[in-house]
């Protein structure tokens, strides 16, 4: 009955009990393992279809001058085929991921077939979820040392016989741990057995940039020399201590995170830095901390006299939201440069004779874009290049024609560099139809609209677009 009611197609939730309730769940659970398993699988085959032999001949080798034409892009480990580099943006885009996340995917994809058998077969017969398997491909693929096709295999062989019957952070170790042992396991046979961990640093001091929780923090992570563990325990213990003194209320973890920030502000050692150095002191006696830049941008209106800010504004770096008290705390240390830039009408039409940009107006296409106006992409718009969307005739003065390219906001827009190079050497074209609004087609036809809230698909292909004779 339980069974009935659960794959009755016209069975309302209200009707099923709580073990058909559990019953369609598991089934649901069970279609969507299958759908990720053969997403990778189709990640793999497209991979397939795009092999380095598929680039013309013409964009094969060689930088290819300032923007670099296509190449091939190794994006899993040793063993594993390459693949023509722009076939990535296109998967991404019709997935409705950046064109990093589709490299991604690839990868992992490639890694788990090629080096992963075991995993790869296990993901495709239902046994390990593909989330999982695609965490063992992604520190396979990163491994340092680098892993070769024997290593990933010995592996595989250690993973997968556990990998569906554990957890997430159980697996994680595991794999930390198999990997870490086979290193130690495979050193140079002329030194002493005993020595093998040498060559094996597991020293680290990661800052997980994309990880910004919605507090404004993030997470930094290190693996020390035991004496540094040691004493920076003690650093921040004592400094913990001192901001206690000083009157903080903070729980003891959040005066020990405050205290590490202390030190990269205000830290005087390092005699291998200092020595010789020329570097101004501040009022203090102490060298001043190395610049550290961030743009914050907060909506303000005019009260009577006095200029009022929101609560919340935009960091550029990252992308995320920062609230206004935790800008005037950064600005209440003495320690702090700020610097406050006119406001800049984003609307208005700059133009500017001859194909460079001046800084006014590729500031105004950074604050109004935001970040590069490919679909998807996050890359910052500061980091980017300003593509002139209509391409600039460089021969059109001298033969006395209009120039069809001209260096003015309306034709400008900010392109990271992969999507740059994407634009100039491949099928993809773009229009601007807005302020600040773009209308992309891909080779194949497909269409998507990006402006400052984001990307959005266009139904349907684009009229009279003919997909190319290659794949």
């Amino acid at each position: 009955m339980i069974e009935t009611l659960a794959a009755a197609p016209g069975a309302e939730v209200e009707d099923l009990s709580a073990s058909a309730l559990l019953a369609s769940i598991r089934s649901a659970r069970s279609d969507e393992a299958a759908a990720a398993a053969r997403q990778l699988d189709l990640a793999a085959r497209w991979a397939d279809l795009h092999p380095p032999e598929s680039i013309h001949a013409a964009a094969t080798f060689g930088d290819g001058g300032r923007y670099g034409l296509e190449h091939e892009e190794p994006i899993a480990g040793e063993g594993c085929p390459a693949v023509a580099e722009f076939c990535i943006a296109e998967l991404g885009t019709v997935l409705g991921i950046s064109s990093t996340s589709a490299k991604r995917l690839i990868g992992h994809a490639l890694e788990l077939r090629h080096r992963l058998p075991r995993l790869w077969a296990q993901v495709h017969a239902g046994q390990v979820p593909a989330w999982r398997a695609r965490t063992v491909a992604e520190a396979t693929i990163h491994s340092t040392p680098s892993l070769t096709v024997e290593a990933a295999r010995w592996v595989d062989a250690q993973v997968a016989a556990v990998a569906g019957r554990v957890g997430p952070a159980q697996l994680d170790r595991l794999v930390a741990e198999t990997i870490k042992r086979h290193h130690l396991d495979t050193h140079d046979p002329t030194k002493d057995p005993d020595d093998g961990w040498q060559h094996v640093d597991p020293r680290h001091a990661t800052l997980h940039s994309e990880d910004v929780h919605y507090a404004g923090t993030m997470r930094f992570e290190a693996e020390l020399d035991i004496a540094d563990a040691l004493d920076l325990d003690r650093a921040l213990a004592h400094g913990a201590e001192t901001l206690k003194a000083l009157g903080s209320q903070a729980p003891l973890d959040a005066r020990r995170s405050a205290a590490l920030g202390d030190l990269a502000r205000t830290q005087t050692a390092l005699d291998l830095h200092t020595q010789g150095s020329t570097a101004a002191t501040g009022g203090d006696g102490l060298p001043v901390a190395r610049e550290v830049v961030l743009h914050a941008h907060f909506d303000a209106s005019v009260d009577g006299l006095e200029t009022v800010f929101g609560p919340t504004g935009r960091m550029e770096e990252g992308q995320r939201l920062v609230l206004l008290e935790q800008v005037r705390d950064w600005c209440g240390d003495s320690r702090t440069k700020v610097t406050v830039k006119p406001v800049i009408d984003l609307t208005a039409e700059l133009t500017a004779l001859g194909y460079d940009i001046p800084d006014r107006i590729r500031e105004q296409v950074i604050l109004r874009d935001r970040t590069c106006v490919f679909p998807w992409c996050t890359r910052p718009a500061r980091a980017c290049d300003i593509d002139h969307v209509v391409p600039f005739d460089h021969d059109a003065a001298a033969e006395g024609r209009h120039q069809p390219g001209a260096t003015v906001s309306s034709n400008l827009a900010a392109e990271c560099r992969s999507h740059h190079r994407l634009k100039t050497h491949t099928g993809w074209r773009y229009e601007v139809t807005g302020v600040g609004v773009y209308e992309w087609t891909s080779p194949h036809g497909h269409r998507y609209r990006r402006d400052r809230t984001g990307t959005t698909r266009i139904s349907g292909a684009a009229a009279g677009a003919n997909p190319p004779d290659r794949p």
